[in-house]
This record gives C-alpha cells, structure tokens and sequence, in this order.
C-alpha cells in the first residue's frame, strides 16, 4: 500500500512532537492550559528534561517501562515526553485504579518506575507489595525521597532544563496501549515511534485539520489513547494548546472549562455528549468557540447525534479506532457527516469486511474488520497466540463486526463476541440499545446476549432510567417490540442504579453477562 509521506527512519517522539516547536521558533507559544497554569512550550521541553534525567537517575535505560499514572495536569506531558527523551517506553494507567488492578500493571508491564500523583500514593505503594520488577516510585506533587518512593520535585531541582535525545528508531517501541479488557485483563498492544507520528499527519493534521489556532478539551483523560492523540500529540504537532483538569469529568466541569478556555476541538464520548444534552441548563451553554467535536469509544447513536446538533449546533464527527492501530482510522469529518455511521476511511488507511474465511463481503452484508496502515501495533504483548490470530501480514483483524453500503460509509453493528445470533437471525445489540435511548425515560443502556435453560442466547437489557416508575420495565420492552422486529425486544430488562465500566471508562459488558 502507498504511504502517502514518509516517516523518518531515526524518529523521536519528544523530538517530533515536542522539541521541534523550539526549532521553529515556537517555544513561547503556549502549549498547556491547566486551571491558572499556562506552560509554552519552552516550559514543557523544561520540564520534560527535567523528568528524563531524573527518570535516568532512578536508573531507567533505554527500552524499559515507566508507568505514568498521573492525572491530566502538566506533570502528565513532562513524565510522558521524559520518558520517551531516555529511550523509555510509556505505560499510561488510569490513576484511580485500586490496588489488585495497579499489582497487574506492575506485574505485566516490569515497569522500572511507576510515576506517580502525591493525591494516589496510597493505592501504588499498597500494590507494591509482592511487585518484583518495580524499583522506585517517583512521586509528583509532594513528598519526600525515601524509600521505595523519591519526590520528583526534590530531584529536579538539581536536574538540567535540557537533556539529549535517545536515538531512537522508528520502529522502536513508544507506548503501550491497552484494550478495553472487557472479557478479562487488559493486554497491551506494542505501538512504535512512527504509529503515533502516523495518525497524527493523516488524522489530525489533513482530516481534523488541526492548527497552531486549536485549543484542546478533552471528556477521556490523558491515559486513553483516544486522548492521548486528540488532547496531546495532535495539538503539540502543530503547535496548539491543549486545555487539562485533574477532576473527574462531568456536563458541568466541560461547561466550566469551555466557558474559560474556549477551546475550538472538543474530543468526547457517547455517555458524556448524552449527559451534557440532557444537562438543565444545556441550552444556556455557549459551546459556539467549538468548531468540531469528535466521537468514539463506543457507539453514537443517531437520536443522540441529533439531540447534540440541536442544542449546540456544534458539527460532531464519529469515528472508530483501535488500541491495535492506536487511533481512529475510519471517520467522519467535518462538512462530511452521515448520522448513525462511522464515516469513510481515512486516506493512508486500507479496511475491508470479510466473512469469517478471510473473504470481502458484498456492499451492505456485515463482516468482520480488515484495516491496514502505518499504524499497526508490533504484537501484543506476551500474547502469542491473540498476536498471530489478529496481526496477519499487514492487516489488523479486528473484533468488531461492521457493513460498508455502496457509498463508502461504514457502520459499526457491534463487537463479534457482543452481536447475537437469536432464532437464527443476527442482532446487533447497537440496534436495540438505540432504539431504548430514544424513550425519554432511558438515560443509558446496555443490551448482552444470556443463555436461557436451553443454552439459547437471549438478549437480555440493563437500563439506568432518568426516573422509574412500576411498569416502566414492560413499556421499554413493549416500546422496543413496536419499533424493530420482534426478535429483538430484550426477552428480560434490568433497571440498575449504574452499569459497570471497564479500567477505561467502557460499559462492563462480560460483567453484565455474568451477573
């Protein structure tokens, strides 16, 4: 497959994404917005080197793992870049994991330093009781250096503000990105130097459009690859600024920040576009600073791209990307957008539908994903099999299960161990959840496939209800049935008080499945 430009051969990403601003004369523009904070880029190069040589101090080499479990403070771009300036390898963990989970990661990654936030201490000392390969923790935020932790603020005092880059190779390995772990622990695709330098050109630079004029706002924090391009690698390409908070995400601290930062890209996700729509004083809000928002992570539904339109008037583009590619390959983008689909391929990318024989499907037929491009991982990590099975040649063999119709736009119909096979029929639980979110009582749905007393899968719904009442169970049942072939009404609904997530924010499907 032609590439549509060249990727250098000796590739840096703290070289690419960030000490390149200072070559061009951009070091005093500003990068980072956090709260009352502002950093230009001089200062996140500063701080930057300042992580690396205290990172190298620790004893880190090149080509070990360093956890960074930081919230989204600037503190996240100086351990990420740092990392990367000493040959390093970032693992990027959620900071509120609990202690077995964060025992894991230590276990799985032997990671050499874990990089962490004053405020989660706790949590990662707790975890690192039986850890075999962690050496220090480094600690941001306060603290002193002693053992097992050293306060990285004692240390950088007496660091340099500059340090030398590691040579690295393009297909050096960068950044470990994990699946959504939604059927067991999550495993790490390993992504290279040139994968995130690859999405970047042809997704954020030509099709987003990205520019030294954006600001950044971001609903997924720093650690998900999602964010990590859209809210960090993407505006630092072109010299933007990406606006951070350390708090939890909600419709109100969003309209906060974009009341004060006035960002122009707003990256979200399904769950939060539906809870800033339906927010009290949605339609109060001025969001017209933003020229596009993004969405992924997991399926948007056309009721609520619609609700989103009309309220703010701001053009929002779905997309999908995978840990495997690290980031969005197929999409729609701005002035081009079909509601309800994925949108069209992203130049430099190849994706195709195939039956389960490797085959391309006709036009409008569902199959399984093929996708190509420069931005395949190396392997999964400790995952031999999974890695034969998925990375075949060039191409990534996804899970996910879509159809491309005769114009060239794809729609997600769901992942191949989610979509059902109910008397013989597929079903798409997308579809039926979708058709739930337009009652006005649903504020959010899950729909999974249960074996009945035969072994029969049964689609089986769990709803978070903006108020309940009795009956309201049977009317979404019966509200589905009038709506989409009988088939597919839940043969059981569920209202719950919450619907459990994955380390990544992502509805706990095999846990509904199991409860």
């Amino acid at each position: 497959m032609e590439r549509p430009f060249e990727i250098p051969e000796d590739l840096n990403m703290a070289d690419w994404f960030l000490r390149a601003r200072l070559r061009e004369g951009h070091g005093d523009r500003v990068a980072i917005l956090a709260g009352d904070r502002r950093l230009t880029y001089a200062d996140v190069d500063h701080l930057a080197s300042r992580f690396g040589h205290v990172l190298r101090g620790l004893g880190v080499h090149p080509e070990e793992r360093v956890i960074v479990a930081l919230p989204d403070i600037p503190e996240f771009a100086g351990a990420f870049f740092g990392t990367l300036a000493i040959g390093g390898v970032v693992v990027m963990v959620n900071c509120h994991l609990k202690p077995d989970e964060i025992a894991y990661f230590y276990d799985y990654t032997r990671a050499a330093v874990a990089v962490v936030h004053a405020d989660h201490l706790a949590a990662f000392v707790e975890a690192t009781k039986g850890a075999r390969h962690l050496r220090r923790i480094l600690v941001v935020g306060g603290g002193e250096t002693t053992e097992p932790h050293a306060s990285f603020e004692a240390l950088a005092e007496a660091a340099p503000d500059t340090i030398d880059l590691f040579p690295s190779h393009r297909d050096d390995a960068a950044i470990w990105i994990f699946s959504g772990g939604t059927t067991g622990r999550p495993k790490a695709a390993v992504q290279t130097h040139a994968s995130f330098v690859n999405t970047t050109e042809l997704f954020g630079k030509r099709v987003l459009g990205y520019g030294p004029g954006d600001r950044t706002l971001s609903v997924p924090k720093l650690y998900f690859g999602y964010a990590t391009g859209c809210n960090l690698l993407f505006p630092f390409s072109v010299g933007g600024s990406t606006i951070l908070f350390p708090e939890r995400c909600t419709a109100d601290a969003l309209f906060e920040q974009i009341e004060k930062h006035r960002p122009t890209i707003l990256i979200n996700v399904p769950t939060m576009i539906n809870h800033m729509v339906s927010h009290p004083d949605a339609a109060a809000q001025d969001l017209s600073c933003v020229r596009v928002s993004t969405s992924a992570g997991e399926a948007l539904p056309v009721e609520l791209y619609d609700r989103w339109k009309k309220t703010f008037g701001v053009e929002l583009c779905d997309g999908l990307g995978t840990a495997e590619m690290w980031h969005i390959f197929l999409t729609n983008r701005p002035g081009d957008v079909r509601p309800g689909t994925l949108g069209k391929v992203v130049p430099g990318f190849e994706v195709k539908i195939c039956d389960d024989d490797g085959r391309e499907v006709p036009d409008g037929e569902v199959g399984w994903l093929w996708v190509r491009g420069r931005s395949r991982a190396i392997a999964y990590w400790q995952q031999m099999e999974k890695t034969m099975r998925v990375f075949r040649g060039e191409w990534y063999v996804s899970g996910d299960m879509l159809r491309k119709d005769a114009d060239g736009y794809f729609v997600y119909c769901g992942r191949g161990d989610d979509m059902l096979k109910v008397g013989g029929k597929w079903l798409a639980p997308a579809e039926v959840e979708n058709c739930l979110l337009r009652h006005p009582a649903v504020a959010e749905c899950a729909v999974v496939g249960v074996p009945d007393e035969n072994g029969l899968i049964k689609p089986h719904a769990y709803v978070l209800a903006r108020e309940t009442r009795p009956g309201l169970d049977a009317e979404l049942k019966t509200f589905v049935r009038e709506k989409l072939e009988p088939y597919k009404a839940p043969r059981e609904l569920f209202l719950v008080d919450e619907l459990p997530r994955t380390h990544l924010g992502k509805i706990d499907r095999g846990k509904l499945r199991r409860s």
